[in-house]
Parts: structure tokens; sequence; C-alpha cells
């Protein structure tokens, strides 16, 4: 293996996994890290840019086009820890033990452990970046694919990468806001959350008010409008 420093000075990167993250070329090559505590804590990294363009790590997109290029027990960390930056948006402590074993990856192990490989892949491909010994900073919401990372798809993959860039240069950035508030707020409502709770939680998201009021208006009456054609309810 070839020890990499960086700024922690930390570990060393396999060969392996130098040829099989393939980050993009301005990508600085990472430590692998390890924790000696037994929680990391976790907050936002903010991107007005990525913010605005990207996607929910939850999306049909990073299902579609990122699962491939991060793996499954990366892509199943980054959505967990979507969820909870729901509950807590201003960061939250995240157990490393607890974490790795729901994930179905063990225990945490050391930095060659499969969850910590998942942890280092976030960093690697620039979705994390550490911000301290036992803190890392996580990007809510993803770009899309750069044009290397296409490369590890499967032509008809790229080629439906190709059509989801074309429709989408078709929508108004308003349109599409509207769709991502709208898709957002069916999921609050669904998850149990009252309307006024799921507007107040767009607007923590940074969604305009008009935006986030008609959204949360909308997936309310969807969804009690579901509820109410259950046969016996």
């Amino acid at each position: 293996m070839s020890d990499v420093l960086g700024a922690t000075g930390l570990g060393k990167v396999s060969p392996a996994l130098e040829r099989d993250a393939l980050p993009s070329p301005r990508s600085t090559v990472h430590p692998l890290l390890s924790y000696p505590s037994e929680t990391l804590s976790i907050t936002a990294w903010p991107d007005e840019v990525i913010d605005g363009l990207g996607v929910d790590p939850r999306s049909a997109y990073v299902e579609e086009f990122w699962l491939g290029v991060l793996g499954p027990s990366t892509t199943w960390l980054l959505r967990r820890l979507a969820a909870s930056f729901d509950e807590h948006p201003d960061g939250f402590e995240l157990p490393l033990g607890d974490t790795a074993r729901a994930l179905g990856l063990g225990d945490r192990g050391g930095r060659h452990s499969p969850f910590l490989r998942s942890v280092n892949r976030l960093v690697l491909f620039e979705l994390a970046r550490p911000t301290g010994p036992d803190a890392l900073a996580v990007r809510r919401r993803l770009p899309p694919l750069n044009r290397r990372q296409l490369t590890r798809l499967d032509p008809d993959r790229q080629a439906a990468h190709e059509l989801w860039q074309a429709e989408r240069g078709r929508i108004p950035a308003e349109e599409d806001q509207r769709r991502r508030c709208r898709h957002l707020a069916l999921s609050l409502v669904e998850l149990g959350e009252e309307r006024e709770a799921a507007e107040r939680q767009l607007l923590r998201w940074r969604y305009p008010p008009p935006v986030a009021s008609e959204a949360a208006g909308w997936a309310w009456e969807r969804h009690t409008s579901a509820l109410h054609a259950i046969p016996g309810d």
C-alpha cells in the first residue's frame, strides 16, 4: 500500500481504493481516516451552488446513478445521514458502532473496516470533509455525476443520464424547486408530520416561504385524500 499524507497525517490508501474510487481530477487524495472516539460530530457542509442544483441523497437520481459509483454501503450511509439531518438540521452525534451495525457492516472496526471505508469514500468523493479529529461536515445534497464518474456506468445508464440531463434542462429553475419542495413535503407528512410542522421544516431548509407553504398544502391534501380513499377508514 502507498502512504498518503494529508492535513491530519493519518493512514494509508490502498492501490485498489485509489483505482476504484475515481474522484474528479481536481480532487485531493485524502488519507484513510480513523476515529478514536465512539461518536462522530456531523454538521452540514453548505454550498450555495450544490445546495441549489444538487439532489437529495434519497432521490431516484442517487439510486439510479450515484449508487454505481459510491457503492451500496456508502449510499445507505448518506441516506441515513440525510434522515438524521431532517430531525437535527444543525448537526448531531453519530454513534459509529451502532451505525455500522445498522447498515449491516458489523462493528466499526479499524480504518480498513467496511464501515470506515464507507466514511472515507464520502471524503474521497468530496461529499464530506473532516472538520476536526472527531468531526465531519457532510453535504446535504449531491451534485450530478461529472464526466469521469459517468464512465463507471454501463452504456445504458450513461444513456439514461443523458436523457435525465436533457429533461432537467427543459424544466425552469422555479418549477424544479417547486417539484423538489413538494417531494420533500410529501415525505414529511407521510412520516407523520402535520401540515404546519412540514412547512416549518421546509423553511428551515431555506425554501422560500411561498414555495414552502404551497408544497406543504399540496402534500397535506394529497396525503389526506389517500387516507380517505382507503376502504374501511
